[in-house]
């Protein structure tokens, strides 16, 4: 039987020690519901001081909560910490462009100069985990003009930091097989009825499952936890429309396509045992970007930012530190 029962956070006293506030910005269509952390996040005045603007944009039917644990980890004054519910997850409402990669491109372009003119002094960075790697990633290469689109300019930013990069298209990662089944499993949400296919998409058996496989922590109290936060979370998406597209973008696109565009100072942070991208995959992806700098985590998979957010947290501090930027 599954638990229902809520699991207490391992980094509730971190996070309890934080000031959040929320609010809601209307971005491309999307009522875009936000969370903010930090003592320069509370109000005008105090996001207009902020030293270091962080937005932080979350994986594939995630919402603002897997990254908690990072963001309650980082050394944060003078740190504003935004982070969105991506269009039709979470909170947040679907946007009025197809909830594909350049969907999600544009909304990020948009969020940001929205959060960016309230803190303009403030150094930018943006962080993408997992699928919100690949909307970083492609945000900041931009893209040359095609047959009868025009060039769209890179995202601006000062540092970029990628946590479980998409190094590589995910059929060819070492667990392709499952990438595979994975597809099978949407298609059949895809071709169901309506509601049928909305309810085979969020079963909680499934969420057992993907959470058990993506899972690597050993340890039983930590597991149970992470078990919790994907059957909180992982089935809250607007309508099954917003969850297949995003799905073929996540399967369809990777950061090694945008690699060689992207000339912002960029820290990736990559895991031994990440099933979906292997290892050999994010050296050549750090080798492939112009200022890239690669931190391996051994010992854990695809779930960084549960399973070992303060070692996460000590990279990015490590690389956010002015003596790092100037080097």
């Amino acid at each position: 039987m599954l638990d229902r029962v809520t699991v207490a956070s391992p980094y509730a006293v971190e996070l309890s020690r934080m000031p959040v506030t929320t609010r809601v910005l209307p971005v491309a269509g999307s009522e875009t519901h936000v969370w903010e952390y930090g003592e320069c996040g509370s109000d005008a005045e105090t996001r207009a001081s902020a030293g270091t603007l962080v937005v932080v944009v979350h994986g594939y039917r995630g919402d603002h909560h897997g990254l908690e644990p990072v963001i309650a980890q980082l050394n944060h004054p003078g740190y504003r910490v935004v982070a969105p519910d991506l269009p039709g997850f979470g909170v947040s409402t679907p946007m009025r462009a197809v909830h594909d990669l350049d969907g999600y491109v544009e909304w990020l372009h948009e969020f940001v100069e929205r959060v960016r003119a309230e803190s303009p002094s403030a150094r930018l960075v943006i962080v993408g985990h997992s699928f919100g790697s690949i909307v970083v990633a492609a945000a900041l290469a931009g893209s040359p003009a095609g047959s009868g689109t025009p060039a769209r300019p890179g995202l601006a930013v000062d540092d970029a930091v990628l946590i479980n990069p998409i190094a590589a298209p995910a059929l060819k990662g070492p667990r392709g097989v499952m990438t595979r089944v994975a597809i099978g499993y949407y298609r059949l949400g895809a071709a169901a009825p309506e509601k049928l296919g909305h309810v085979i998409l969020s079963s909680p058996v499934m969420v057992r499952v993907i959470s058990i496989t993506m899972a690597t922590t050993k340890n039983k109290a930590l597991r149970r936890w992470i078990h919790d936060q994907h059957h909180r979370y992982f089935s809250a998406f607007a309508n099954r429309t917003v969850v297949l597209d995003a799905f073929r973008a996540s399967v369809s696109n990777d950061v090694s396509e945008y690699a060689g565009r992207i000339t912002a100072r960029t820290l990736l942070i990559a895991a031994d045992k990440d099933d979906i991208t292997p290892i050999a995959a994010q050296h050549r992806l750090r080798d492939s970007m112009s200022d890239a700098r690669l931190v391996v985590l051994d010992d854990v998979g695809h779930l960084i930012h549960y399973e070992r957010p303060i070692e996460a947290a000590r990279a990015i501090d490590a690389f956010l530190e002015p003596s790092a930027s100037a080097s």
